[in-house]
């Protein structure tokens, strides 16, 4: 059962001009925290404001070719390996662009220390491959993702990006 329906001021950097405007809803699912302390909900709120963020400079980066545009939202496994697919996109002179329609998150892990804290997101969006400006293929996707987030001097930062193969 749905806790409640967030609709989260993510505006989208996404030049598809039909959908430029068009935010990304969010929808909390209950939290299933096992062996793990509660979360406070000023923790709740920056986490999923900072998620959102890194969904942000994910789209930026892969449409634009930048890893760069990721440093402030991403670290260690995660970073590297979006840096490796935007390096490969580049390399095939390629660029995608992401539309998040949804996100629906669930908490289920938040450290004893407070170090880390993991979710599941269950995301909706639209993918365009382009080269140049030539819509080379569309397709609407639905993906479960792992999500682990940690916290760095300002902010929560995405250390785990990894689709759920199930």
């Amino acid at each position: 059962m749905i806790k409640y329906l967030l609709v989260m001021s993510c505006a989208l950097s996404l030049p598809m001009a039909a959908r430029a405007d068009q935010q990304a809803s969010v929808r909390m699912e209950p939290q299933q925290l096992r062996g793990s302390r509660p979360i406070e909900k000023q923790t709740e709120t920056a986490v999923i404001r900072d998620y959102l963020a890194a969904w942000q400079s994910l789209q930026s980066a892969l449409d634009q070719n930048q890893a760069a545009l990721l440093d402030a939202n991403f670290v260690g496994p995660a970073l590297d390996k979006l840096t490796n697919t935007i390096e490969e996109q580049a390399h095939l002179g390629i660029h995608a662009k992401y539309h998040a329609r949804s996100h629906d998150l669930q908490f289920v892990f938040y450290s004893p220390e407070g170090s880390s804290i993991q979710l599941i997101d269950t995301v909706e969006y639209e993918e365009q491959v382009l080269d140049h400006d030539k819509v080379l293929a569309t397709k609407p996707v639905r993906e479960r993702y792992l999500i682990v987030l940690t916290p760095s001097e300002v902010r929560w930062r995405v250390r785990l990006f990894q689709a759920d193969v199930q």
